[in-house]
């Protein structure tokens, strides 16, 4: 439920999947499970933009003219925005697991951006609807997946943050945060298979995947909702009220 839930709103998955455990006094699942459960939220993600894929996947091989070009467009910028954040997922996923899970740090990058997204919000471009954005916006928005690796920093939020600057409205943004979120989730699934415990139960792994697909899909759908009538002001009050229950929560010296 928790990656369900975080893993679309601009709060931080990894910060959450971390840092909750850690606080409750759970034993911490590792980063294996952790991708594991975005299985679960690729799934809501199908559901939630099957048309959308389907409907690319269609125009690309049948469509004629006007809308075959559109897709190509489409699916090109899908696949080079994607680069970066695989890249760096390869290179650091040893730091990442290690390093990164530091909970001062995760409550800093809670802060700081979700201050940067609450600012693109507030003083950025007023924003313009559009399906597909330009080159430079996909590009500066696959570019900032790569920062998600940094537990409290959100890929979903970083993404936006660089959508909204770029002059994208809300919504728009959002959505293409999503579509952008399919290839990049799917193929971490794949390298972190090789990671998960051989003696995890498949019981286990089936109601996390089961349940981070429903809540994921209940939380891509009340965000779109809400950001078609308010901003994200509130997620960075959330994000900053969670970093500060980290630090006090924190062992003392």
């Amino acid at each position: 439920a928790v990656q369900g839930l975080t893993e679309f709103l601009p709060i931080s998955s990894s910060a959450h999947l971390y840092a909750v455990p850690t606080l409750l006094g759970w034993p911490y699942g590792g980063l294996a499970f952790d991708v594991a459960l975005h299985w679960g939220t690729l799934l809501a993600l199908l559901v939630a933009f099957g048309g959308d894929w389907l409907a690319l996947g269609r125009d690309l091989v049948a469509g004629e003219g006007p809308r075959r070009a559109a897709a190509f467009d489409l699916a090109a910028k899908l696949v080079v925005a994607s680069i970066p954040a695989a890249v760096a997922g390869v290179l650091l996923d040893k730091l990442a697991e290690t390093h990164l899970r530091a909970l001062p740090l995760q409550a800093t990058m809670l802060v700081v951006f979700g201050a940067v997204l609450w600012a693109a919000d507030r003083f950025g471009p007023k924003g313009t609807a559009v399906a597909t954005p330009g080159w430079g916006t996909c590009l500066g928005m696959g570019a900032a997946q790569a920062l998600a690796l940094v537990p409290g920093v959100s890929r979903s939020g970083i993404t936006m943050t660089v959508g909204r600057f770029a002059g994208l409205d809300r919504v728009s943004a959002a959505r293409f945060s999503f579509l952008l979120a399919t290839p990049i989730t799917f193929g971490a699934g794949l390298l972190e298979l090789r990671h998960l415990p051989r003696d995890l139960p498949i019981a286990t792994l089936a109601i996390g995947i089961g349940v981070s697909a429903v809540t994921g899909l209940l939380a891509i759908r009340g965000l779109l909702r809400w950001l078609g009538r308010a901003g994200f002001g509130a997620f960075f009050v959330y994000r900053a009220a969670f970093a500060l229950l980290i630090l006090l929560r924190l062992p003392r010296a």
